[in-house]
């Protein structure tokens, strides 16, 4: 996926994250990088139906190079579309701030899963409770950059 697509991205029909998505896509990525304190980036998958571009913020955590999200849905039952996306597809593009990565996503394996679970509760802890409340396993992905 290029850096500067030329398709436009779908952005989240969910309101606010659609307006957060548009205040750090209109800033370059000078506002929006926080969100109630935590760290979030703009995330732009393959919809894997549609196969439009579709992009939505996520809260993210580092481990070394890699870039760690987590597929909680808030808890509900099904995997947000991100994760689906990224799985039917997994190369993506990330906004970090003013930084454009490429990646390539992966969901960890159960050995990293509880060394990355932690780091990710340790950021933002209502995702224990989001795993409380759903019989899914809340998938933890791990964004690898990649050259372009």
């Amino acid at each position: 996926m290029p850096e500067q697509p030329e398709e436009a991205p779908v952005d989240s029909p969910t309101g606010w994250v659609a307006a957060h998505i548009r205040r750090y896509d209109r800033s370059g990525g000078k506002e929006g990088a926080k969100w109630y304190g935590l760290d979030t980036l703009l995330l732009t998958t393959r919809g894997r139906k549609s196969g439009k571009l579709r992009r939505t913020a996520v809260i993210y955590g580092r481990d070394g190079d890699n870039v760690i999200v987590v597929g909680s849905n808030g808890g509900k039952p099904e995997h947000p579309l991100w994760y689906l996306n990224l799985v039917a597809s997994p190369e993506a593009h990330v906004q970090i701030g003013e930084d454009h990565l490429d990646v390539r996503a992966r969901t960890a394996t159960a050995e990293e899963k509880p060394d990355l679970w932690k780091l990710m509760t340790g950021l933002f802890p209502q995702y224990k409770s989001y795993q409380k409340k759903t019989t899914r396993e809340i998938p933890v992905v791990i964004l690898e950059p990649v050259e372009s």
